[in-house]
């Protein structure tokens, strides 16, 4: 698993977080100059725990009507921002900004552990 330190080692990583299953934010690393407080980071957890929810009901429903697999279980997404882009993977995140966000790199790294 990824650690907070290889995340912020993305390409303008602003932050990494470690979250609980019902948000609370566990661990953090924020660059230095970003504008993220603890405040922020606990909207960010909690908005990903409910949009995690949220495409699992999706994924399970569509698997349920149309008999189609490999929806479920949600693995990784991606919530993008007009100035910073949230991806997560199970109960980690990392915030890059939008321009310049390499999803699929940020994906590696979470999903690969390194």
């Amino acid at each position: 698993m990824a650690d907070l330190e290889e995340l912020m080692a993305l390409d303008g990583a602003l932050a990494a977080f470690r979250y609980s299953s019902t948000g609370e934010v566990l661990e953090q690393s924020v660059r230095e100059g970003a504008d993220f407080d603890a405040r922020v980071l606990d909207l960010v957890a909690h908005m990903c725990v409910a949009n995690l929810a949220i495409a699992t009901l999706q994924a399970r429903g569509w698997e349920a009507m149309t008999g189609m697999t490999g929806f479920h279980p949600v693995q990784q997404f991606g919530l993008l921002g007009l100035d910073w882009t949230v991806v997560v993977d199970g109960e980690r995140g990392v915030i890059l900004p939008t321009g310049q966000a390499d999803l699929d790199g940020a994906c590696a790294r979470l999903g690969s552990g390194a």
